[in-house]
């Protein structure tokens, strides 16, 4: 989708609002800095995009955001967990994902690429009685500074 900032945040106030929750000015600054962000972010990282937003009051509104499907969270190996806008908000896209520290970057593949992959995503599924409804890649190895580290 790639929705405006005007959009990114209707949604994200329509989404909270059907959830029975309101949209705060701490839950607007979070998306803001999730929407500035250019991959998947810890909590000690969002709290350096904003300014004056306590770590319990981060966690606490991204658990809402997340339950309403503004955000999307996930844990890396370091078991940290990071968090992005829904995908839906955001564009399709993948991640690589450092076996070592955790850190991850927001990827995209050529198209041809991406669609063998929902065409293998599709075959598996139905192999298995499963109807696709979307998919992630998330590929896994050890990022150039932890290589770098270990030599």
């Amino acid at each position: 989708m790639n929705a405006s900032p005007a959009e990114l945040h209707r949604t994200a106030g329509e989404r909270l609002q059907s959830d029975g929750q309101r949209y705060t000015s701490n839950r607007r600054a979070l998306v803001e800095a999730l929407a500035v962000a250019d991959r998947p972010v810890s909590v000690t990282d969002l709290l350096d995009l904003t300014s004056g937003l306590a770590q319990s009051s981060a966690y606490r509104n991204l658990a809402i955001l997340e339950e309403a499907g503004v955000v999307h969270r996930f844990v890396t190996s370091d078991d940290t967990a990071r968090y992005e806008l829904s995908e839906d908000l955001t564009g399709h896209h993948h991640h690589l994902i450092c076996s070592k520290c955790g850190d991850v970057v927001d990827i995209e593949v050529p198209a041809a690429v991406e669609d063998g992959v929902s065409q293998l995503a599709v075959d598996i599924g139905a192999a298995h009685g499963y109807t696709i409804e979307h998919h992630q890649l998330d590929l896994v190895g050890t990022c150039s500074n932890c290589s770098t580290a270990t030599r």
